[in-house]
């Protein structure tokens, strides 16, 4: 079995096939082809933490593979994220087990690729103002995926920490070829976008309506039991766009409370939201209709983006002979 830490996991993982490989992942997801049961989770309430299990298999990726991933909010502002995962893949012919990998950067890099997919999929094609909302390592990972599929040249970072917003900032001004700034407001960050990255803890929305420029395409990824990112008008007026209906709309510890509150208060119907990525990937489902439309897609993360992710790094670390090989039995 071969074992991979963060720093090769990193080294391996190659963005744009990465983008491309979901494309493929979420469309098997959509057609039935994968097998992607609902996160189940042991709670750590004294933390406010979990401990959450997330089996998946892709057949277009070949990959079999089960993620074990820890939140820990109180994590925020320590040397230590907030998310931390390891992945066990297993031979899809023979159950095997092998290959261990860090799952932190693979969850890292997953979900802003996937985000980054959906506005290849939904974002204007002339899309050039990112709005960053956070200034953890997904805000960081969003910013550079989504300049590899729109042409960004204006990044405005925002976030509760003033000071940690602009270490972001200087941080990607030396890595992306685009003006980055801090401002000091998400409604600041938010006026004239045209791709908005929601990656915060939020308690209350940091996206609201009177905020949005008409066009603007949306990515939230934040999850906090007893928050929100985004406000009730925003899901109402934007076509909204899942990972997977039933995974998106389950109760805790699954869906998102962005939707799930929404529907409960009866503001919008289950049927609002209008599509799957992998649906907009095969064609099946029409995708943005107007320049001035707002789209919205809420990720909650799904194990068919961790297994494709976790198939290309085993193949890179084989094909570059990298990684130490253990032996269990």
């Amino acid at each position: 079995m071969l074992v991979l830490g963060p720093t090769q996991v990193e080294t391996l993982l190659d963005l744009d096939e990465l983008i491309d490989t979901l494309a493929s992942a979420m469309a098997d997801l959509s057609a039935g082809r994968a097998s992607a049961p609902d996160r189940v989770a042991a709670l750590v309430p004294e933390r406010e933490g979990l401990l959450g299990a997330m089996p998946g298999y892709v057949p277009s990726a070949g990959a079999l593979m089960s993620k074990l991933v820890s939140l820990f909010p109180g994590n925020a502002g320590t040397p230590l994220p907030t998310h931390q995962a390891l992945i066990v893949v297993f031979d899809p012919e023979t159950g095997e087990p092998v290959g261990l990998l860090d799952g932190t950067a693979i969850t890292t890099e997953r979900t802003a690729a996937c985000s980054a997919l959906s506005a290849r999929l939904l974002a204007r094609e002339d899309a050039s103002v990112l709005a960053v909302l956070g200034t953890g390592v997904q805000a960081r990972s969003h910013a550079r995926a989504m300049c590899r599929v729109r042409p960004i040249r204006q990044i405005r970072v925002a976030g509760r920490n003033p000071a940690k917003a602009a270490a972001l900032a200087e941080d990607l001004s030396s890595v992306l070829d685009a003006e980055v700034r801090a401002v000091p407001t998400y409604a600041e960050a938010l006026d004239g976008a045209d791709i908005a990255a929601a990656a915060t803890h939020a308690t209350d929305p940091v996206v609201r309506r009177p905020w949005l420029t008409p066009g603007v395409h949306i990515t939230s990824v934040g999850f906090n039991p007893k928050g929100r990112e985004i406000d009730d008008a925003t899901v109402a007026d934007a076509l909204v766009c899942v990972e997977s209906r039933r995974t998106a709309l389950a109760p805790f510890p699954t869906g998102s409370n962005d939707l799930v509150e929404p529907i409960r208060d009866g503001v919008v119907t289950a049927g609002h939201v209008h599509t799957e990525l992998g649906e907009l990937v095969s064609g099946d489902k029409p995708g943005r209709t107007s320049p001035e439309q707002i789209t919205l897609y809420k990720s909650v993360g799904v194990a068919v983006q961790d297994a494709a992710a976790a198939a290309l790094v085993l193949a890179a670390a084989r094909d570059r002979g990298t990684g130490e090989e253990i032996t269990l039995r």
